[in-house]
């Protein structure tokens, strides 16, 4: 990444200027669910710069944060996804776009018949910080030295830990649409650990962004026309999905992937994808004799703790493991088998996840089970001859 290139204020520059007027090169015309579009006011709608639509991964009743927000349109989507029950928190640090989004929120909320959605101004890559509570304290304590500047750098860090504009674990999902590729390289992996810390667990993160077939050259990386255009700070389709697992995350998949590039840049293709991407493995391992069978259609899967799984073969499995296979994006390629009898969470020994070995029956039925039964009912639809 050259140092002569201010990408924050490159971006900031663009998306201020695109907060006035739309800008029609700046991002991928996306077909979103008309029915949510009908009350979201038309300036709002012009000035949508998204390569996706992660609203479509919604539920009622969540509470959702969507990174770099602009004028709203997503939030506002999401509002009426979640319900009067949910919640939305738009996060963005373009004083325009924010300004533009927050015009509308009580007619939106109007609209609905509730209000459910807030804009906060910050980085996000820096979820902790609220930018708006750092610029009151500027204000009251201006910066006019050395001494003065480092006070105000701690006082930032004061405002992380105890007045944050994103709690830790209290996000239900993540979402963005298009902007990750606009963070400077230097601070992507803070801004995955970020997305990590607020969600909690259970949670997940849908994200849109354009991704590239192949490294960008550091000649791209040097104009500030293409930073802001979703190019330059493009990552690959690999790094992308690996940045995930490096920041703790499981069962990374890929939602939408588009075949046809957005753009193509010196032979290098960029594409929008969205990616899933949950929180919940950082659990202990406790050996509570449950088995699963992967029902393929692979012969064998690695998952991201790197147990090796044959299909057809009954493996031992840690509790953990075994409650995030029953859930989303594992759930209907296993079957599940609970031992005859439960060892309670209190009473559970350590499981070596390190290893993945079979699961012989006998140990989830219990070493002295020897019950003979007459013949049951077919369960496949019809009867047995």
């Amino acid at each position: 990444m050259p140092a002569s290139l201010n990408v924050e204020n490159a971006v900031r520059r663009r998306y201020s200027a695109a907060a006035q007027n739309r800008v029609e090169a700046l991002c991928c015309p996306i077909d979103y669910n008309r029915e949510y579009l009908n009350v979201i006011p038309a300036e709002v709608l012009e000035r949508d710069y998204g390569c996706g639509d992660p609203s479509r991964r919604l539920r009622a009743g969540e509470t959702v944060l969507d990174l770099g927000s602009g004028a709203g349109k997503i939030c506002f989507i999401a509002a009426q996804v979640v319900g009067a029950s949910g919640k939305v928190i738009g996060v963005d640090m373009n004083d325009d776009m924010l300004a533009l989004a927050r015009k509308h929120v009580k007619s939106v909320g109007d609209a609905l018949g509730f209000h459910n959605v807030e804009f906060r101004k910050g980085r996000i890559q820096d979820l902790g910080l609220d930018l708006e509570k750092l610029e009151a304290e500027l204000r009251a304590h201006p910066i006019q030295s050395a001494d003065s500047f480092l006070a105000a750098e701690a006082r930032a860090e004061e405002l992380r830990l105890t007045q944050p504009m994103i709690a830790g674990d209290s996000i239900d999902v993540v979402v963005s649409n298009c902007v990750l590729n606009l963070v400077d390289p230097r601070a992507k992996k803070h801004l995955f650990a970020e997305i990590f810390r607020v969600l909690r667990k259970g949670g997940r993160a849908v994200i849109s962004d354009i991704v590239s077939d192949e490294p960008v050259p550091e000649m791209l990386q040097n104009d500030a026309e293409l930073w802001s255009g979703c190019i330059s700070g493009a990552m690959t389709e690999q790094d992308f999905l690996r940045a995930f697992l490096d920041a703790g995350f499981y069962g990374v998949r890929i939602l939408h992937f588009d075949r046809e590039p957005w753009r193509t840049v010196q032979g290098i293709e960029f594409r929008s994808v969205t990616v899933e991407a949950f929180k919940g493995r950082q659990e202990p391992c406790l050996e509570r004799l449950q088995a699963v069978i992967y029902k393929g259609p692979f012969k064998e899967v690695v998952d991201d703790d790197n147990h090796r799984i044959q299909r057809g073969e009954r493996y031992a499995v840690c509790d953990k493991t075994y409650q995030l296979f029953k859930q989303e994006p594992y759930r209907d390629y296993f079957e599940f088998i609970d031992p005859r009898t439960e060892i309670p969470l209190d009473q559970a020994k350590p499981f070596d996840c390190s290893r993945t070995a079979p699961r012989h029956p006998k140990e989830t039925k219990g070493e002295n089970f020897n019950l003979t039964t007459p013949a049951g009912t077919c369960c496949d639809g019809g009867g047995c001859s």
